[in-house]
Parts: structure tokens; sequence; C-alpha cells
């Protein structure tokens, strides 16, 4: 048996992984089209700074994040953010509001911390605080993340506490992003308790000396791509291969890369972008194709500037501050990322990143560098930071985030109908059911089984 597996993100690198593990006797291929393996998980290490390129962190909660480190041996990799200062801000009028303490996902469930501080208007406080008497909306199809929050918690609690924060997740409108697909448990919460807050005041605490909620690894994300393709013992990896089109050959597949090369295997795993994934299959099905041509995506740039110790006078005590829509501005998080995590700076030394580009606003991926730069350090003029940067990394994010808007779960259902009709056949990735590091290795892993049943009338 051949299998090829395309695209060598964390997806792919995962499924390749099952895959060996499930099929002992099978030849593996895996192709990517970057010189590199890894997708957006992109690490640089210069002059004792430690630069993410993409993703610095993930969910502790989602279990393929942690199980897969513990299995690749890095569990003692695992860090949680600094203890010393866990404060993030909202960027608001050209000050900085801290949010409220007792935060469950986006949501405050501590009132008096909420009443306390300075985000919400004494009106929005008063909006916010009614949601417990308000009756449940009767169950009516998708909503907006936007309609959800406002209906419940008030507009002005959505446009300034929960959009920046939602939008830091998945860089979107939250007018158009389904909270079916993005946090159904919001929803399930109003339906069970009559009341989202009282939902979640009602869940269990998290287990007391358990793993932080947030995690990175303490070399940088890229430890997680090395060790992951490093052990992989029977997987030929090929990069700056690009494949052009998928095809059925009987009671197979044809790979056919640029150049003509037609590569002829039992079984595929596509772990690119929807959009890539439509390029690839628009010849094999023309259904499943534009259904995942009907996923968009939104655009970004990562802007990593680097102080040393005379630089920067703010304190940096937090890990950084959320830009509301309503602020009108492309910068959508500034990350103090000395702050946030041990060894990413030397000794005495900041390294902020800031992070741009908005779903519907102007393509920041498309700037240039010198652009950017200006963006950036605009942005850390509100930090009282005027100096020269000792260091600038910039990373361009053209469409590399999915926005799972209104609908989207009918679109998954429609490509998961369409492959239904060719066994063999599997796709893995952020388009479909979660955008995480954690759900992008889960997904890898469900697309190798797929391949595991598909091809086990052959292995009998």
């Amino acid at each position: 048996m051949r299998v090829a597996i395309v695209g060598g993100g964390i997806a792919g690198l995962a499924a390749a992984r099952r895959l060996e593990e499930r099929l002992p006797s099978a030849e593996l291929l895996l192709l990517e089209r970057e010189p590199i393996l890894g997708g957006k998980i992109v690490t640089e290490r210069t002059e004792g700074f430690v630069i993410e390129g993409g993703p610095d962190s993930f969910l502790s909660r989602k279990e393929r994040g942690p199980g897969l480190c513990e299995e690749l041996g890095l569990g003692g990799e695992l860090v949680g953010r600094r203890p010393e200062s866990p404060s993030t801000f909202v960027r608001r009028d050209g000050a900085l509001n801290p949010l409220p303490a007792g935060l469950t996902g986006m949501i405050p469930t501590d009132l008096d911390a909420l009443a306390e501080g300075t985000l919400l208007s004494p009106e929005g406080k008063e909006r916010f605080a009614a949601e417990m008497d308000l009756p449940p909306a009767p169950p009516d199809g998708d909503e907006s993340i936007a309609s959800f929050v406002s209906r419940r918690l008030g507009r002005e609690a959505y446009e300034t506490l929960v959009e920046p924060l939602m939008t830091g997740i998945y860089g979107g409108d939250g007018e158009l992003l389904s909270l079916q697909a993005t946090f159904p448990g919001l929803r399930a919460l109003e339906l069970e308790h009559g009341s989202v807050l009282r939902g979640l005041l009602a869940q269990p605490p998290p287990p007391g000396g358990g793993i932080p909620p947030f995690v990175s690894l303490r070399r940088g994300m890229d430890v997680l791509v090395s060790t992951l393709a490093d052990g992989l013992r029977r997987t030929a990896i090929r990069t700056g291969i690009s494949v052009g089109s998928i095809e059925r050959i009987g009671g197979g597949f044809a790979v056919v890369v640029d150049g003509g090369a037609r590569l002829e295997v039992d079984a595929v795993v596509v772990a690119v972008p929807a959009f890539a994934a439509a390029e690839l299959l628009v010849g094999l099905d023309d259904d499943l194709a534009t259904a995942h041509g009907d996923i968009p995506y939104a655009s970004s740039a990562l802007v990593s500037l680097g102080y040393g110790p005379a630089d920067v006078t703010h304190p940096l005590d937090g890990y950084g501050y959320v830009v509301p829509r309503a602020e009108v501005s492309d910068v959508i998080a500034c990350t103090w990322t000395s702050s946030k995590w041990e060894g990413r700076a030397p000794e005495g030394s900041a390294l902020i990143r800031v992070y741009a580009g908005r779903f519907g606003g102007r393509d920041v991926s498309a700037e240039q560098d010198d652009e950017l730069v200006a963006l950036a350090r605009e942005e850390v003029r509100l930090l009282g930071i005027t100096a020269e940067p000792r260091l600038v990394r910039v990373h361009r994010w053209p469409r590399s985030m999915p926005q799972y808007v209104l609908g989207h779960l009918d679109r998954v259902g429609r490509i998961e109908a369409a492959l239904e009709a060719h066994p063999g056949l599997a796709v893995a990735g952020a388009a479909y059911r979660g955008v995480g590091i954690p759900d992008c290795i889960r997904s890898g892993e469900d697309a190798a089984e797929t391949i595991v049943r598909a091809l086990a009338p052959v292995a009998g």
C-alpha cells in the first residue's frame, strides 16, 4: 500500500505519524510545497531572542496538544505563561483598560470585578449583569457571535470586551462568524441554564495544580515540528514539491506534481488550506472543490520588535493588549512576549509582537516591510517606546486564517458527505472543526484513521 500526505504542516505531520503507527507495512510519502515543514509554526532565534512568526502557544484543555507533546517526550518542555503579571488589557481611546478577573473563555463571571473595572460604562455593566434575568431565545438555527453576545450581554460588552478577544483568536468579523462553529458551548449554556452567566457559574472549577490553560514549548514552538518530523521513520518527506491536482485512477489516486510527474497511490490525505484543496480537487469532484472554495480566509502580518534594557520605560506588566474593531485600527493585538514567556529575550531586554489584519479590512500581508514596521512602531508609541528597535522581524500570512462564517458547519457537512464517494481520500487542517494547534493535530490523526478504515479490505 502507498499513501500520500499533501501538506507538511502540523496536521499533515500528525497524519503521517498516525499512519506509521496504524499501517506498519505501508509506504508513506509526504509532499510539502515550502522548503521547510511546519506550516504556520515558525520560530527564529537570534541575538538571544526567540521569535515566533506564527502561533506562540496552544490551549492545554484540548487534549491532543499536550497529549502529543507527552508522546514525543516533550512533556518537560511545556511551559505556562509567566505568573508575575498575568494581566491583559484592552486598548480603548488610547488608554489600556485591564480585562476583569474571572474570565471564563471570553466572558467575565466575577461581576464585582467587572463593576470595579474601567472597561464598561455604568450602563454597560448594568446591562451585562441583567443577562441573568433574560429568558433564553428559542432554538432557531445558526447565529453570529455578535448577535448572540449583544442579545445576551449587551452591545457594549460585545464591542468592548468580547469582540477583541474573539478577533484575537479568529482574526474575523463577529457579525459574520458562526456561534455554532466557534463557541457552541455558549448557546448550550443559555438553553440549559436559561442564562450564560448562570451556566458558567455552575461549571465546576478546574482542578488545582494542573497544567496551565495556555502552554508553549520552552525552546520555541518549532521544537514540536522538528521532534514530530524527526520521529517519522517510514515516511519519505519531500519539501519544495508542489502538487497540481489529485485524480482518480482505478481503485486509487494519482497525485500530479508540478512538472507533470504522476505518483500513483492507494490513498491521499489532503492537509492544505481549503482554497488550495479546492484547486487540487476540482478535477476529481467539482462539488467537493466548490465546498472547499466557499470557506473564506483572513490575511495577517506579525511584526516583532526587540529592544535593549534602556529602550523601554513602560513596565510591560502584563501579557499585552487586544484592540477592538471600534478603534478603527489594522492592529488586532500587541503581545509583550518577553513578559508573557520565559526565555524569549535576553535579560533586561524586551520583545514585543504587533499582530495586524482584520477580515473585511485591507490586506496587510500585501504591505511592504517598512510600512508594516512603521505601523508596529506607531502602535508601541502608546507604551512610550520611541527608540529604534534593535531587532525587527516581519512575518506575512496571506489567506492564513479560515473564517467560520455563518453556515460553516453546513459547508463542512457538504465536504464530509462528498468525501464518502471517495474512499481513500481524507482532508485535514484548520478549515474544518477548529483552528488551534490541538485541533489541527486531532484533524490529522482523524484523517489518518479514515484512511486506515478505507484500506482495511486491502490490508486484509
